[in-house]
């Protein structure tokens, strides 16, 4: 089986795993493989935005549950903690959509948002929410992305020879380089 039919089989159910741990890099391929075809951009949608909202609810759960022993840990960013809850509190809406989107706070947003005590039924919907918006954009990206890659990727077995070749030829220059520079010191130690 080569790497398309492994995609086409087994995709949807990797995008779903992928997007629990780690978000970006995982939709924006899939998005590429829904332009390739081997994908349905939907499905892709649909497989992040569930893998997103289960990776975000149990951190979410984990905050709520564990949330204060975990934050008391980072003693140096009390401050700015302190500054995020409020922020929460003040403006839940924007917060659970936009960490998301904020660099560095896709694993600590949700573990703020539950250790804030922000109520399940207001976090669940808007987690919900905030998971289509980010699936739905980063699989358009990829998607786009592909239509830029594309003709790469048809040739990506001519790359991938031209690349061993120049591995090849690069390790034999520097292996003759070696070899050469031992014989040259043996020679002057004779």
């Amino acid at each position: 089986m080569d790497i398309n039919g492994l995609i086409t089989q087994y995709g949807y159910a990797a995008l779903v795993i992928g997007s629990v741990a780690e978000g970006e890099t995982i939709t924006l391929l899939g998005g590429v493989a829904a332009h390739q075809g081997l994908l349905r951009f939907w499905l892709v949608v649909v497989s992040v935005a569930l893998g997103g909202t289960i990776g975000d609810q149990l951190l979410y759960l984990l905050g709520r549950r564990y949330g204060e022993r975990i934050l008391r840990r980072f003693s140096r960013h009390q401050k700015k903690i302190r500054r995020a809850q409020k922020l929460i509190q003040h403006r839940p809406y924007l917060f659970v959509i936009g960490s998301r989107f904020m660099y560095g706070f896709r694993i600590i947003g949700p573990l703020l948002i539950g250790a804030s005590h922000l109520p399940p039924k207001l976090f669940l919907p808007l987690n919900i929410l905030g998971a289509i918006v980010w699936a739905l954009i980063f699989t358009t990206l990829g998607y786009v992305g592909g239509e830029v890659i594309s003709p790469w990727l048809h040739n990506l077995n001519q790359h991938l020879k031209h690349g061993v070749w120049i591995v090849l030829a690069v390790a034999i220059a520097l292996a003759l380089r070696y070899w050469f520079t031992h014989r040259h010191a043996k020679d002057e130690d004779d």
